[in-house]
């Protein structure tokens, strides 16, 4: 990264913000943290020894002089995204952020000719969301060049941040999504449930709008992708059931009730939480003849966002990202992943191991899983053999996981095989599945 090089992290006091600015800080980096909120902004940088700036995002524009990067680390951003590019464009000021959030990608995939005009790079998605799964959908498209359909599943130890919550929860009745022959299509959330081995038995895992649906279509060409989201029963029924609450949480009421309940009781991950605790991502790619699976097990979700997204810094400032937009992959290679301290990432073949790789050890070594057997990390992992509703398919998996999957009653079409067919989604303006109310991006959260 050259020397005369300076970013600023936007939303710095946030609990994500302040994890990044603090590491940033212990690298030496020359970084300025921003925020709207003056008293907030000026204690963490006189905490780190660091310059600040306070802005609303609307008037970021008049704000980034001297600044070659910008890392949005505030959400929800689906409020701020939209004017610090604008900014960012304006300004000829690389963009680059940490949402994982589906409409922000669309929105400013969007804006690439007029970043490859400016000379400059848009790239979300630089945190947990979306670099581990966009590595390795990059790498299954490697492996399997043909492939026609990709399934993501995730599953993570530890809590989230209170900024991460709100925007789950802003979501929570906007609907799902995936992406069919290359169109994006409207789902109930939770709508598909498959069993799925992250490398010590099966889980189940439900369907979720995860960023890779956007995302991950961009970087590999694969025209069918879904993702799931390994959760215990009771998470499952409950995500189920915001398709039937209709906009109970949509209403500014309803939203103020839930923004005030987090601020109160959630804090997020601790540090013990953070330097002990794993994610496990899954992959499989599909083509007519073939199918091929790859694993990885990576640090806990917000340190890996920390790693991540000033490797992402780094690099963008070292000439290596390509203007316009971008992904993680497509901007870095699939191998991005490998990079980052502590993770690795396994190749299966018909149920057997063909590849391993590593990354840098960390720094502090994360806690081995109890792989003596499914369920050992708090998750709901099953027996398929036992279970009649993950089908005799699942239950002869022999090492490897051999998906059934139950799909909820969907008001689409009827496909060709009898099962239920998503509704189209416009791709030409704002997808049916951003966030109701005012996406005018003047205000922000600074909570991620």
């Amino acid at each position: 990264m050259p020397d005369d090089s300076r970013f600023l992290v936007y939303g710095a006091y946030g609990y994500t913000g302040r994890l990044i600015a603090e590491e940033a800080a212990e690298r030496g980096h020359d970084v300025v943290l921003a925020g709207r909120d003056e008293l907030r902004t000026r204690d963490l940088a006189d905490e780190l020894d660091l310059p600040y700036r306070t802005f609303e995002v609307s008037l970021a524009a008049n704000q980034l002089d001297g600044i070659d990067l910008v890392l949005n680390c505030a959400g929800p951003f689906d409020r701020t995204a939209d004017s610090l590019v604008e900014a960012c464009l304006e300004t000829e000021t690389h963009y680059l952020d940490i949402t994982g959030e589906l409409p922000v990608f669309e929105r400013v995939k969007r804006r690439s000719d007029e970043a490859e005009d400016a000379g400059v790079t848009l790239l979300p998605g630089v945190g947990f969301d979306v670099v581990p799964t966009d590595c390795l959908a990059a790498h299954l498209k490697a492996r399997l060049p043909d492939a026609t359909h990709l399934s993501l599943a995730l599953e993570a130890d530890g809590g989230v941040s209170p900024g991460t919550l709100k925007t789950v929860l802003s979501d929570m009745t906007g609907g799902g999504a995936v992406r069919k022959e290359g169109k994006l299509r409207w789902v109930p959330v939770a709508h598909k449930t498959r069993a799925v081995d992250f490398g010590d038995g099966l889980h189940r895992a439900v369907t979720i709008p995860w960023g890779d649906v956007s995302t991950a279509h961009f970087t590999t060409g694969i025209p069918n992708v879904e993702v799931y989201l390994s959760l215990p029963a009771g998470a499952r029924r409950a995500l189920a059931a915001t398709n039937y609450l209709g906009g109970a949480f949509d209403s500014t009421v309803g939203q103020s009730l839930l923004t005030r309940l987090v601020d109160r009781y959630v804090e997020g991950p601790d540090e013990e939480q953070r330097a002990t605790g794993e994610a496990r991502v899954w992959g499989e790619v599909r083509s007519s003849r073939d199918r091929l699976v790859s694993r990885l097990r990576t640090p806990e979700t917000y340190e890996l966002t920390v790693q991540a997204a000033l490797k992402c810094v780094e690099k963008t400032l070292d000439g290596e990202a390509p203007t316009g937009y971008q992904t993680p992959a497509a901007a870095f290679g699939p191998d991005l992943v490998l990079e980052l301290p502590g993770v690795e990432r396994i190749d299966l073949e018909d149920g057997e191991v063909v590849a391993r790789e590593t990354g840098p050890d960390r720094k502090t070594p994360a806690a081995t899983a109890d792989a003596s057997g499914p369920g050992a990390d708090g998750a709901d992992g099953v027996d398929a053999a036992d279970d009649p509703n993950l089908g005799a398919e699942a239950g002869a998996a022999d090492g490897e996981d051999h998906p059934v999957e139950a799909s909820a009653a969907d008001p689409g079409d009827e496909s060709a095989d009898g099962a239920p067919s998503p509704r189209a989604l416009s791709d030409d303006t704002s997808p049916a599945i951003r966030r109701r109310g005012d996406a005018s991006g003047t205000s922000s959260g600074d909570d991620e």
